[in-house]
């Protein structure tokens, strides 16, 4: 099975093409200063590694320390330096919490991250271009491509080993075989 790694969403890893989503600021816990996070990775104990976070909010970079952290069902509560009340932690809900490429989690063999699949060229086994990769759906069983056609409709292609040939990410270009009832 071929996996996709993220953390976010398609637009801001095209516009931030050095850094990983892997959380959002949803709102705040409490009244001394601490933040509730939506992860947005695959790994919701990566908060584990970080001594520090970089929060993009209102199109600035801002890095904290990381005093704290604990989980709470699909949630992540974080206390962070200079962080001290529930304004201060107000001020920064709709963040997004970003990681440097270099601090990435490892992939293993056929997982790619998302924002390097994005703008890739899908080709098919008998040599048809199909377009350019747009999305990438991430679902329980495998993820789903999201190929933009010109003068057609989105065409969604599995990443499943009978679908996804090979994938080039140097030369961004995805060699595919189209089942049976894919293509309509």
């Amino acid at each position: 099975m071929q996996r996709s790694y993220t953390g976010g969403s398609a637009p801001f890893l095209t516009m931030m093409k050095d850094y990983f989503e892997i959380g959002k600021i949803v709102n705040t816990v409490g009244i001394g200063g601490e933040i509730k996070v939506f992860p947005t990775t695959d790994d919701v104990r990566r908060f584990d590694l970080l001594d520090e976070i970089c929060i993009l909010i209102n199109g600035e970079m801002r890095i904290k320390k990381l005093i704290k952290r604990r989980y709470h069902k699909n949630l992540v509560m974080l206390k962070l330096e200079g962080v001290e009340d529930v304004d201060s932690a107000e001020k920064l809900r709709g963040g997004v919490i970003v990681v440097d490429r270099s601090d990435a989690l490892p992939l293993d063999d056929n997982e790619y991250y998302i924002s390097d699949l994005i703008g890739t060229a899908v080709e098919t086994d008998d040599g048809r271009l199909l377009g350019l990769i747009k999305d990438v759906l991430v679902t329980g069983a495998n993820d789903v491509y999201i190929v933009k056609r010109e003068g057609a409709k989105d065409l969604l292609i599995p990443a499943i080993s009978k679908c996804i040939l090979n994938v080039d990410i140097e030369k961004k270009h995805m060699l595919v075989h189209l089942l049976e009832g894919l293509e309509s």
